[in-house]
């Protein structure tokens, strides 16, 4: 099972992330990774860069299901993952109707759906008022733990659905870094506090401790 990848980000076209793999792997080819609306538009700015993401290895049918093609699924983490996972079980949203669907990170939407905001999912791409009911009535009480991960506040502004300003940190040094490379990423900087200290305590005396480019990497590992 291909569960993590990293290496340099070379295009994000749509949906579709190009990246070269980290290693001497990433001289002989890249690899393309289907990705989420909102984190497709997170990485847009991050172009050369190096990412870690947690992945997902599908078999998609073709033609009726005479043929299958491999796609590769990125997310942040694996909350990230998880929501996606839950939200592609509703009826009448699959895998390419998710991606497109999922403007807006996964607080936002589960924020939407425990409050039962038919009209505010409704907004989100591909969802329409039947299939925003759908989604409350079907996920409404198993969306909840990602509603609350981030501290998310979410509201509608305008038609469309945005987090609650973020926070200072209290975190400095290399773990302060660690915080502010987390919310260039996308993540809330509550929970990304959040992740730094628990990085940091099961991983306390590690080399990778004492850089904020070690401490992502715990992070990502599931510090």
């Amino acid at each position: 099972m291909l569960s993590q990848l990293s290496g340099t980000l070379v295009a994000v076209d749509g949906h579709t992330l190009t990246l070269r793999p980290a290693g001497a792997l990433g001289e002989a080819l890249t690899l393309e990774v289907k990705v989420p609306g909102y984190l497709a538009r997170r990485l847009t700015t991050r172009v050369g860069e190096a990412l870690v993401l947690r992945t997902s290895l599908l078999l998609q049918g073709e033609s009726q299901g005479s043929s299958f093609t491999p796609v590769l699924l990125g997310f942040a983490d694996a909350d990230e993952q998880a929501f996606f996972e839950l939200f592609t079980t509703v009826k009448g949203i699959g895998v390419r109707k998710a991606l497109r669907a999922l403007a807006e990170p996964p607080g936002v939407v589960a924020g939407a759906i425990v409050r039962g905001d038919a009209k505010g999912l409704s907004q989100l791409p591909e969802i329409g008022k039947r299939l925003a009911e759908t989604v409350i009535a079907e996920l409404k009480g198993k969306a909840d733990r990602f509603a609350s991960a981030g501290g998310l506040e979410p509201s509608i502004v305008g038609q469309r659905m945005v987090p609650a300003p973020a926070r200072a940190t209290g975190l400095s040094g290399a773990a302060g870094d660690a915080v502010e490379a987390l919310v260039r990423l996308g993540e809330q900087r509550a929970e990304a506090e959040r992740k730094v200290v628990k990085a940091l305590e099961r991983h306390a005396g590690s080399e990778r401790a004492g850089s904020p480019e070690g401490i992502v990497g715990l992070v990502f590992a599931g510090g």
